[in-house]
């Protein structure tokens, strides 16, 4: 028993009063609102990380073989263009998601 519900307990004595008794653990349920994030969010957050996933394997490229030559390949649309493109999307993605409010939650 810890300081504080000896405290309490005391005062409940003093009134003349009886502590109330605390309900069981399978009386206890979970209380949804609790949660910080409901179904939605983890699905916005798993889109994000397809669209993180996506962009970054868009982005990995292969070096060139010989030293001498130059390699136009990494100038490409998919590497320049098309990878941050994805990436940006899933970043926003991801901020919307940690930021969406759940539709149950009272506040």
């Amino acid at each position: 028993m810890t300081k504080q519900e000896k405290t309490i307990s005391k005062a409940y004595a003093l009134r003349g009063n009886k502590k109330k008794a605390e309900p069981s653990k399978a009386e206890q349920t979970t209380d949804r609102s609790v949660f910080a994030f409901d179904k939605n969010n983890y699905k916005l957050l798993l889109i994000c990380l397809a669209f993180l996933l996506v962009g970054f394997l868009l982005m990995i490229g292969g070096g060139s073989d010989d030293p001498d030559v130059f390699n136009y390949g990494m100038f490409d649309f998919q590497r320049l263009t098309l990878s941050p493109i994805l990436l940006f999307i899933g970043y926003a993605i991801g901020i919307y998601a940690i930021m969406k409010k759940p539709k149950n939650q009272a506040n």
